[in-house]
């Protein structure tokens, strides 16, 4: 995609990538963003970002990451294994890859990274 073409599929965002209206997020729109960083998303990436989506849809915040952790942790039990999965899925961090790929406005404190 060229760069005026990825301008244009682009909803506003802040200078960073964050989108300024979490609504205007979708499923393609992940992919593109996802790209940018070199991702391709995989199974356990889209269960991030969907638990990412329906935690914001239900409370209108971004959950800290912990919450993500013990999300993943639900499904065999290890929050030590569970974060580091977090971290190995979203590499440049949770609150700077993986609420973007989930069209998060930007996080108010980035310390949502454990």
């Amino acid at each position: 995609m060229s760069p005026l073409a990825e301008r244009e599929a682009m909803p506003p965002h802040d200078e960073e990538g964050y989108l300024l209206e979490p609504n205007d997020w979708s499923r393609a729109l992940a992919e593109l963003l996802a790209d940018k960083t070199g991702l391709v998303l995989s199974p356990s990436h889209w269960r991030v970002i969907e638990f990412i989506r329906a935690w914001y849809k239900d409370t209108e915040s971004v959950p800290e990451a912990r919450m993500v952790i013990k999300h993943i942790a639900g499904v065999n039990g290890d929050k030590r294994a569970a974060k580091q999965e977090l971290y190995a899925l979203f590499p440049h961090g949770y609150g700077q890859q993986a609420c973007r790929i989930a069209g998060m406005r930007k996080p108010l404190k980035l310390m949502l990274d454990v």
